[in-house]
């Protein structure tokens, strides 16, 4: 254990975390949009943002920028940043919408329990990894280096680099846009409604597919931004890289409270401190075992979470 490590060079560990956090709370926003409305988890989100990982790298290899590449500049550098974070949003919200095609709405027609509903759903998810590990022959895949990275400041002896404010800043807005979309729009009224009671809210004249398919689609935009500043930051991906980040999203979501969107926002910046500074501690290896602790601990001692209702009350 080094907790001199964690002492000296706190605030740089904390800045860390927060963009890793920031990179979970946009991926649980997934899971908990999903079990807002269906009550259902979502098995195949994590692999919605493996998707957006490469639809980010197909945006620079679709407009010429390649890996050996010097970092782009200027205007060049903005246009290409925002085409690939808008083609991995996409590339994860047909992706996600095409998953509760496949995995819910057949099954929801019929009737299906949603012991069926799950199990078609973590089908779909080892499907989805099994194809891209054909499509990439199991390797991983490099991101071309669009920005430069560079130290815009100091704090406390912390040097913030400029990618990890832009993912902290960027994930910001988006929590922001999301939830006032889902507070003010007539489709985010919709949602809200169906979280509540999907019978009242067929009654009322709510289509209740299209809300589903607007939840889905919204979770997906989610976790396609998420995809892409984790690959902006990291600068590789793999058909692998959605199952850790998917549980430590999914720990996030539950930490904060799972159906509630400022507790996935909140568990999201907790859960990425926590696994940074212990990490400092413990090692890098110990990261996947730190979250699945506090899975076990939060589900233990208060498995609503810190802000979330009873399991059947939860609301969006």
């Amino acid at each position: 254990m080094d907790f001199a490590l964690l002492r000296d060079a706190f605030w740089m560990l904390t800045f860390d975390g927060l963009a890793l956090g920031a990179i979970y709370a946009l991926i649980s926003l997934g899971y908990t949009l999903v079990y807002g409305v269906l009550r259902l988890i979502n098995f195949a989100h994590s692999e919605v943002f493996m998707i957006g990982t490469f639809g980010s790298l197909f945006a620079t290899g679709l407009i010429g920028v390649k890996v050996e590449d010097e970092p782009l500049t200027g205007g060049k550098m903005i246009l290409t940043l925002i085409f690939a974070l808008v083609i991995a949003m996409l590339s994860s919200a047909i992706a996600a919408v095409l998953v509760e095609f496949v995995a819910y709405r057949r099954l929801r027609k019929r009737g299906a329990t949603k012991l069926a509903t799950l199990i078609s759903a973590i089908g779909v998810s080892i499907s989805l990894v099994e194809l891209f590990r054909i499509m990439t022959d199991s390797l991983p895949r490099e991101f071309p280096r669009i920005m430069d990275k560079t130290f815009l400041f100091s704090y406390a002896g912390a040097d913030i680099r400029n990618d990890k404010v832009i993912v902290i800043v960027a994930a910001g807005l988006m929590m922001f846009a999301l939830e006032r979309f889902i507070s003010k729009s007539r489709l985010g009224k919709g949602i809200r409604a169906v979280s509540m009671d999907e019978n009242t809210s067929t009654l009322m004249g709510v289509n209740i597919n299209r809300v589903i398919t607007v939840t889905f689609f919204a979770g997906g935009l989610m976790a396609g931004a998420a995809a892409f500043f984790y690959i902006l930051v990291y600068e590789n991906t793999s058909f692998k890289v959605g199952f850790f980040l998917g549980i430590s999203a999914f720990t996030a979501a539950v930490l904060g409270g799972i159906g509630n969107l400022k507790g996935a926002l909140f568990g999201g910046f907790a859960l990425g401190l926590m696994e940074t500074w212990t990490s400092a501690v413990f090692g890098t290896a110990w990261k996947a075992v730190i979250s699945f602790i506090i899975l076990v601990l939060v589900l233990l001692i208060k498995p609503t979470g810190l802000f979330g209702e009873s399991i059947q009350q939860a609301r969006v």
